[in-house]
């Protein structure tokens, strides 16, 4: 992967507004500004995403909505610099204090499949792209997915949400200022879906990073994000502000948003 702060402009000269991550904790605050401006995607001549604009807050925790082939994986690789745009630019800006420029290494994702190395242990896993002195990151994050008692075990010893905890963990110990959150919880059953959904909050609480979730679960979005766009062949049909209260609980108004973007995604 390329230094994003050379192929595509990483620029800190503005200041961005207030993210509600900052409102949570102010202190907290690395994440990434990303300004996505007349993104086009081709393959061949199929059209996934087109003149698709799109501005993301520094910290703030954005779901992205869609049927299938809408474009959602495709926006997501982009923005980590696995693909390459057809056409438009990728915008990065550093956090209001932060003042040295986003590179490929302040980005990181979790995909559906945890990808750890078999042949490492969960702890070494965890450890993988760090220096020696930054092992101690590792540890502190196994600690907080709960997986401090597993970290000499190998891969194929932990069930599907321990894999994903160690998954986030990895992601998580290189401190990123964005952190790509592409379907990591599909293969999971309901209750360590929901448990990884807190987990995920209380993280991104916690360390302020930028965040941006695919998923096709709807009350996922709502559960998680703050606010939700809808794609719809290659364009943003519709956004949804989520202003509810965090820790967040099923409600009337928590319903009823996600029924609104249920609609629309049943429209699209």
């Amino acid at each position: 992967m390329t230094d994003l702060s050379i192929s595509r402009h990483a620029d800190d000269s503005t200041q961005p507004q207030r993210s509600s991550v900052e409102d949570i904790n102010p202190h907290a605050v690395l994440g990434a500004e990303i300004l996505i401006e007349q993104l086009h995607k081709f393959y061949g001549d199929v059209k996934v995403l087109e003149d698709l604009d799109l501005h993301i807050q520094p910290g703030e925790f954005l779901a992205i909505v869609g049927r299938s082939g809408c474009g959602k994986s495709t926006l997501l690789r982009l923005i980590a610099d696995l693909e390459k745009p057809s056409y438009g630019e990728i915008k990065f800006k550093s956090a209001r204090h932060i003042r040295e420029g986003i590179t490929s290494d302040d980005i990181r994702v979790m995909f559906q499949d945890p990808r750890l190395l078999p042949w490492r242990s969960i702890e070494k896993n965890v450890q993988l792209g760090l220096s020696k002195d930054q092992h101690a990151n590792a540890t502190a994050l196994l600690e907080k997915v709960g997986l401090k008692d597993k970290a000499g075990l190998w891969p194929t010893q932990l069930s599907g949400g321990q894999r994903q905890r160690t998954a986030l963990a990895r992601a998580l110990s290189h401190k990123p200022r964005i952190l790509l959150l592409d379907e990591p919880l599909g293969a999971l059953d309901a209750l360590t879906r929901l448990d990884m959904q807190n987990l995920i909050e209380k993280l991104w609480t916690e360390q302020g990073f930028t965040a941006i979730l695919v998923t096709h679960d709807v009350s996922e979005a709502v559960q998680l994000a703050d606010r939700i766009i809808l794609l719809d062949k290659g364009h943003i049909a519709k956004e949804f502000r989520v202003d509810l209260a965090r820790p967040r609980k099923k409600g009337i108004e928590f319903t009823e948003l996600e029924q609104q973007v249920l609609q629309a995604v049943l429209a699209t």
